[in-house]
C-alpha cells in the first residue's frame, strides 16, 4: 500500500429522506477532501436512508436503488471530480421487488464503481429469512486499489473474527467497517481493536450519528486503528470527520513510540491444523434473552 490520508465522516442523516442524505454526503465529502487532504473518505452504515426505516423490504426496494443508480450517481461525479476513494453505504436492491442488500460501495477515484460488499452478517432481526428486511451477503472480496488492498465489513460482521480473518489471508491490507451500532462504546472499541491487531490491518470505522425512523440512536465515536491496534484516530459524539494517515510499513515496531522490532505475526504463525472442526453450526451456551427463529 502506499502512505494516504483517509477519513471516516459520521454525520446524522434525516430519516428515509434519500435525495437530502446525499445532497448531505456532498457537502461533507468535500470538507473531507479540502480540510483533510483525504484521498479515502468513508461514510457510515446505511447513511442514505438511516439502519432502521420502519418500511417493509417491498417499500425499502421502492425507496432505494441499484448500484450504479439514483443512490451513486452524484457521489459518482462528486468522487470523479475530487479525485478521492468513497465508500457509501446503502440499502440497494437486488433484483425483482422486495430483494434488498445492506451494501458498502467502494467507488474509485475515477467515478466508477470499483466493488461492492454486501452484509454477511446482518442482525437476526433484520435478515429477511428471521422476519426482517434484508438478504444475507455471500462474498467477501478484498479489492485492489492504488491505495492498498481493501475489504469491507458492516457493523455486526465486526463481532466475527473468521470474517475478517478471511479478507486478511485474502490479503487485506485495510478493512473498512461502516456501522450504525447501537451497542456501548466498550464492545464497539473492542471489536475494531481486535480485528485490526489479530489481522494486523489497519481498521477504519465509521459510525452513524443521530436517530433513525426506528427510534435508534447512534452514538458515533468513529475510529483509525493502526495494525497494532493504537488509536491513530477517534471521533467524538457528534457530527464531525476525522482523518489519519496510514504508514505503509506500520509493522516495523512492537508498539506505538517505541523501538523494540516487532517479532511476530498473527498470520503466519496461525496453527492451522487445530482449526480444523471450526466450521461447523454451534449455539452458545448461554441462551440469549430472545432469538429470531429463520424460515
Amino acid at each position: 500500500m502506499k502512505e494516504f490520508v483517509a477519513a471516516c465522516v459520521q454525520i446524522a442523516i434525516t430519516p428515509n429522506d434519500v435525495e437530502a442524505n446525499i445532497a448531505k454526503g456532498l457537502s461533507w465529502l468535500e470538507k473531507a477532501v479540502h480540510e483533510y487532504e483525504a484521498e479515502l473518505v468513508i461514510f457510515p452504515e446505511t447513511v442514505t436512508t438511516g439502519y432502521e426505516t420502519g418500511l417493509d423490504a417491498g417499500q425499502l426496494w421502492d425507496l432505494v436503488d441499484e448500484a450504479p443508480g439514483r443512490i451513486t450517481q452524484a457521489i459518482q461525479a462528486k468522487a470523479k471530480e475530487l479525485g478521492v476513494y468513497v465508500v457509501w453505504p446503502s440499502y440497494r436492491r437486488a433484483g425483482e421487488r422486495g430483494m434488498v442488500y445492506n451494501s458498502a460501495i467502494l467507488i474509485g477515484s475515477d467515478g466508477e464503481i470499483a466493488g461492492i460488499y454486501d452484509k454477511t452478517h446482518p442482525a437476526p432481526w433484520e435478515r429477511q429469512d428471521g422476519g426482517g428486511w434484508v438478504l444475507v451477503g455471500d462474498h467477501a472480496d478484498v479489492f485492489k486499489t492504488p491505495l492498498g488492498d481493501i475489504g469491507m465489513i458492516i457493523c455486526y460482521d465486526g463481532d466475527f473474527p473468521e470474517l475478517s480473518r478471511l479478507l486478511a489471508v485474502k490479503g487485506a491490507e485495510i478493512i473498512i467497517r461502516v456501522s450504525a451500532l447501537q451497542r456501548s462504546y466498550d464492545i464497539w472499541y473492542i471489536t475494531n481493536a481486535a480485528r485490526a491487531y489479530d489481522n494486523h490491518v489497519y481498521l477504519l470505522a465509521s459510525n452513524l450519528i443521530g436517530p433513525d425512523a426506528g427510534g435508534n440512536y447512534g452514538f458515533g465515536h468513529s475510529m483509525i486503528l493502526n495494525p497494532i491496534a493504537w488509536r491513530l484516530a477517534q471521533a467524538r459524539g457528534t457530527e464531525e470527520i476525522i482523518a489519519a494517515r496510514l504508514d505503509p510499513d506500520p509493522m516495523r515496531y512492537i508498539t506505538y513510540g517505541s523501538k523494540s522490532l516487532q517479532n511476530f505475526d498473527h498470520l503466519e504463525d496461525r496453527n492451522l491444523k487445530l482449526y480444523e472442526g471450526i466450521l461447523k453450526e454451534a449455539r452458545s451456551r448461554f441462551e440469549p434473552g430472545i432469538r429470531f427463529p429463520r424460515k
